[in-house]
């Protein structure tokens, strides 16, 4: 579910891994792919959400850190390593590829992002639909560009619900403010387990997800009750 708060080992189990050691996983599910993003100030990576609240912009990955005289951010992100095997970047560049040349659907990636440390939330589903190659001023990095879709997983498959709204990502300076406001606890019962940040009011029906005024932390429950009764 979109804005489920999760432990590390909790984003971990929901995808059936021992560890996520890296932030792009292609194929990480023989479903779909996986990113994990951040936009706190110490990030290594310069990710955003895009002013329309729906697109992800998301910095590809530097080499790896193979010796003290190197360092990776004064070096292109590559497509291939020195072996000549493919990158996670290579993979998602393939991917953008063959979607642009109709040869394929645009991959869905499931994107996880750093609220705090320890603390992640879920954003959902995105298509991978573009990506650039650009020089930052200092190196050529790639930016990969995600759109939010209207598919929803279960039963170990994509259903698409073309009915289902689209909802303004909430920001990470937002879910910040909220989860220490409401201490990491629903507001309704004070449940510290299967939490989600939730809407007051919808953006659907004129919310904004901009403010900490109009978001709150709520258990499965309580949000699924809530939801319920929204007319």
């Amino acid at each position: 579910m979109k804005d489920q708060i999760l432990s590390y080992w909790d984003m971990c189990d929901t995808e059936g891994v021992q560890m996520l050691q890296r932030g792009m996983n292609f194929r990480l599910n023989v479903n779909y792919s996986v990113i994990l993003m951040s936009q706190r100030s110490n990030a290594p990576y310069a990710d955003r959400i895009h002013d329309d609240g729906i697109t992800i912009e998301y910095e590809g990955h530097d080499i790896l850190k193979t010796g003290p005289d190197i360092d990776p951010k004064t070096i292109d992100q590559p497509v291939k390593t020195k072996s000549g095997s493919i990158t996670q970047n290579g993979l998602f560049v393939q991917a953008v590829e063959q979607f642009k040349a109709n040869s394929h659907e645009p991959e869905i990636i499931r994107v996880y992002e750093k609220i705090l440390p320890g603390i992640w939330s879920e954003k959902g589903f995105f298509r991978l639909i573009d990506y650039q190659y650009i020089n930052d001023g200092n190196r050529n990095v790639f930016r990969f560009i995600l759109e939010e879709t209207e598919v929803e997983f279960a039963d170990r498959e994509f259903k698409e619900n073309a009915l289902k709204p689209r909802s303004r990502v909430i920001p990470t300076s937002v879910k910040k403010t909220v989860w220490e406001r409401d201490e990491g606890k629903c507001v309704m019962c004070g449940a510290t387990d299967e939490l989600h940040f939730d809407h007051d009011l919808p953006y659907s029906k004129g919310g904004t997800s901009i403010s900490s005024d109009n978001v709150k932390i709520l258990c499965a429950r309580h949000n699924l009750s809530k939801s319920d009764k929204i007319e």
